[in-house]
């Protein structure tokens, strides 16, 4: 049973080292691909959260949101989160599907307001307005 209690332990430490290394590259790398694509899972993380939280929100678009947090804190994955570089990556094409899903029920602008990150890369993921 210790040994189960010291995997779990050591697969959190993992986990949560990896998502500070992702931050910690968004805010150290210069501009560029690189640095988009470690600032996301930040980024979607508080779009989710600030959607989840606004009455503007449809309640369709919530459930999607929610589903995709609970995916992303889920400690099983398709692809392993000790993986460096792929491990986010079913994470983070799972939270694209459902702010996508969520962003065609939610008015642009509220989508927009929501993302505290670079607006160009919302905006690619969103497609052009309609």
């Amino acid at each position: 049973m210790r040994d189960w209690l010291l995997w779990i332990g050591t697969a959190a430490a993992v986990v949560v080292a990896s998502w500070g290394v992702l931050v910690l590259l968004a805010r150290r790398l210069p501009p560029g691909l690189a640095r988009d694509l470690a600032a996301f899972p930040p980024d979607c993380a508080t779009a989710a959260r600030r959607l989840r939280k606004d009455p503007r929100v449809p309640r369709g678009a919530k459930v999607a949101v929610v589903v995709a947090g609970l995916w992303v804190a889920s400690p099983i994955d398709l692809i392993p989160e000790f993986l460096p570089v792929v491990g986010p990556l079913d994470d983070v094409v799972v939270v694209a599907l459902a702010l996508r899903y969520a962003a065609r029920r939610v008015p642009r602008e509220v989508l927009l307001a929501a993302w505290p990150g670079e607006t160009r890369l919302v905006e690619r993921l969103l497609g052009p307005p309609r």
